[in-house]
């Protein structure tokens, strides 16, 4: 059986029960004595080893087995939940996480090395019992039989400098699966060096056929004691015997076939080398959803049917009755196609509880994330760009925003920080908030720092107003952090946050309180394939403005444009209006006519508004958002592309760095 072609479903199976157990944890550190949550935690962990030993990835079922062993002696109350326990869990939840993430990269385990963390387990297990297994190790004589070809590689191994070992492992009277144990000691010696030798042969020990002992010859770089611990390491091995081959005769005669075909290590390693990123990002649809698409293409077979007749018969009538029932089915699918898209916001979200436990720990405070609208769903591309931004955010907030404990409790306020997180929808718009109930954003400390990092003068600074104060915090390289820390003081944090989140066509606006706290707002578009926009025309070249970007379209006389400080503006309902010529900032020949009235498109982001004079306006289409390629990423007041009704290609305006 080749179990690459159900690696897919392996790890998007396995990052759903590695959430689950992320989730029990959590749950089970505030609620020790709910059996219920221990039960799942079991069966999680339970599932988790069978799908890894399924697969061949040893040490991945080696873990979840250790802790399958642990948790089975909680709930039958013979070991205590506390702290330290959780953390130990939580470790080990860490360490599957990075066996699923380097098995969707490359389709191994990779070489993290998970022995420690067996160790412990096992020591939680049996404290008693932590050193037995080092002293129990034999030094009574192994004997092997060798061909010559096999001893004449020892020697030449010898020369070079390798150390050539005898080793002889052997199992528990009680092992139920002898020759999964045996794999897991031919995987763990394959990782320090070759394997020349092994009795019993290979077909043996996988049928089983041989009682407790194996003893292979190994070839490494490593130490002796390095060798032993490893294997100690393995769960069900009673004994270990190591000694080196010093002579031939320690080795008589002994053949083996291609030990990298036959062995169960070398045959996992020839299937799995050579493997890259065989996965690729799937969505879960709701079956109602699928049958709705259903229908949807076979009302559009019929009406491809029914234009041909009406072609055959020359009927402009019923020509033109079946192009309108063909839009409404087309807005119907595009509605079905997006619906399908979509993804609930509650993956993103559970990954924080987790982080703002860990990050309280480190900081030494006393935090709670509140969490809503996780079944807000957005379009799965969102749903990919949208965690590093929240990641940015809540580190903000505990860092910078929750006060100590002793500072709370003097402010009077709850020993507890809170931390919400919410997600609803406002329009076509996906609209994200976190807020905390901290020490909120310091204009004064503010101000200060962009004075002395030398973005602003001291007069210049005077002369801002509150919200332009407080857009500083998203300028790159700014922080108001005293010192550098792994968790700030870089100044990259919300610089980040703004640089996606407007790539994202979405905005971010802040909302703080001295001494109550602040909120940062995130607003995304609910798709970022298909947008409505307004095409328009500049100079000989059609350009399309999302229509999420546009406030409103004005008229006015060339004389009404005035100039404030070197630059353009217009005067609208007593509103001063930055005037952008497109022509100019585009590097196009515009049509000039000094006489003519101009049409301006008024822009929006967030509360700012600005003025783009246009030549013409086309009206407004729904448009299909491609992408320029990594060669033109990156480009100025350009978002993406589209392919219009004729053929030809119009750009996409971001309207972001005009405002």
């Amino acid at each position: 059986m080749d179990a690459n072609q159900f690696l897919d479903i392996f790890l998007e199976e396995t990052n759903e029960h590695l959430e689950n157990l992320n989730n029990c944890l959590l749950q089970l550190e505030k609620s020790p004595e709910d059996r219920e949550l221990l039960d799942e935690v079991f069966r999680v962990s339970h599932t988790l080893k069978g799908m890894a030993g399924t697969m061949g990835f040893v040490r991945m079922a080696e873990l979840t087995h250790q802790m399958e062993n642990l948790l089975d002696e909680i709930r039958n109350n013979k070991v205590e939940v506390d702290t330290s326990l959780i953390d130990l869990l939580f470790e080990c939840l860490d360490g599957l996480q990075e066996f699923a993430n380097q098995i969707a990269e490359t389709g191994t385990e990779g070489s993290r090395d998970t022995g420690a963390l067996v160790s412990r387990l096992r020591n939680r297990l049996n404290p008693e019992n932590s050193t037995a297994n080092k002293a129990d190790i034999s030094s009574g004589r192994l004997e092997l039989e060798l061909n010559d070809h096999e001893t004449l590689v020892i020697g030449n191994a010898k020369q070079q400098g390798f150390n050539c070992f005898i080793i002889g492992v052997t199992l528990n009277k009680n092992c139920m699966l002898k020759s999964a144990r045996a794999f897991l000691v031919f995987s763990t010696l394959e990782k320090k060096g070759d394997i020349i030798k092994s009795v019993p042969g290979v077909e043996d020990i996988e049928d089983e056929k041989f009682d407790r002992t194996i003893k292979l010859v190994l070839i490494t770089q490593k130490g002796m004691d390095e060798i032993r611990n490893s294997l100690l390491s393995i769960s069900e091995i009673e004994k270990v015997d190591i000694q080196e081959a010093v002579q031939a005769e320690d080795i008589d005669n002994f053949h083996i076939e291609n030990r990298q075909a036959d062995s169960p290590a070398g045959a996992a390693v020839s299937k799995e080398r050579g493997i890259k990123n065989v996965t690729g990002k799937t969505v879960r649809v709701d079956i109602d959803r699928l049958d709705n698409l259903m229908n949807l293409v076979s009302e559009l077979i019929i009406i491809k049917t029914r234009l041909e007749e009406s072609k055959e018969n020359d009927s402009k009538a019923n020509t033109g009755e079946a192009l309108e029932y063909l839009e409404r089915i087309i807005t119907n699918l595009h509605d079905a196609v997006m619906k399908v898209r979509m993804v609930s916001i509650e993956r993103v979200f559970n990954r924080f509880p987790r982080m703002v436990r860990d990050l309280s720990k480190d900081l030494g405070k006393n935090t709670q994330l509140y969490m809503y609208g996780e079944e807000t769903e957005v379009d799965r591309t969102v749903i990919d760009e949208i965690g590093d931004p929240l990641i940015h955010l809540i580190r903000n907030s505990i860092d910078h925003g929750i006060e100590q404990v002793d500072e709370r409790k003097g402010k009077g306020k709850p020993p507890e920080g809170k931390i919400v997180l919410r997600a609803f929808h406002d329009g076509n718009t996906v609209v994200i908030e976190v807020s905390d109930d901290g020490r909120g954003i310091d204009l004064a400390k503010i101000a200060d720092k962009a004075v002395k990092s030398g973005l602003y003068t001291q007069q210049q600074v005077e002369d801002l107003t509150e919200d332009e104060l407080m857009e500083l915090i998203f300028s790159p390289g700014f922080s108001t952090a005293g010192k550098v820390s792994d968790l700030s003081g870089r100044g990259v944090g919300l610089d980040v946050v703004k640089t996606k989140i407007e790539s994202l066509g979405g905005l971010v606006e802040v909302e703080s309180v001295p001494g109550q706290g602040s909120k940062f707002i995130i607003r995304l578009p609910l798709t970022l394939a298909i947008i409505q926009a307004l095409l328009v025309v500049v100079g000989e070249e059609t350009y399309a403005i999302p229509l999420n970007s546009i406030k409103e379209i004005i008229t006015m006389e060339p004389s009404m444009v005035k100039n404030v400080q070197s630059r353009e503006v217009v005067l609208l309902r007593g509103e001063i209006l930055p005037l952008i010529r497109l022509d100019k900032e585009l590097g196009i020949e515009s049509i000039d006519d000094p006489d003519k009235e101009m049409t301006i498109v008024v822009v929006k982001k967030g509360e700012k508004l600005a003025g783009m004079a246009v030549d013409k306006l086309l009206g407004q289409q729904e448009i299909v958002i491609k992408s320029l390629g990594k060669y033109l990423a990156g480009i100025r007041f350009i978002a993406g592309a589209t392919i219009l009704g004729d053929g030809k290609v119009s750009l996409i305006l971001d309207t972001n760095p005009f405002l």
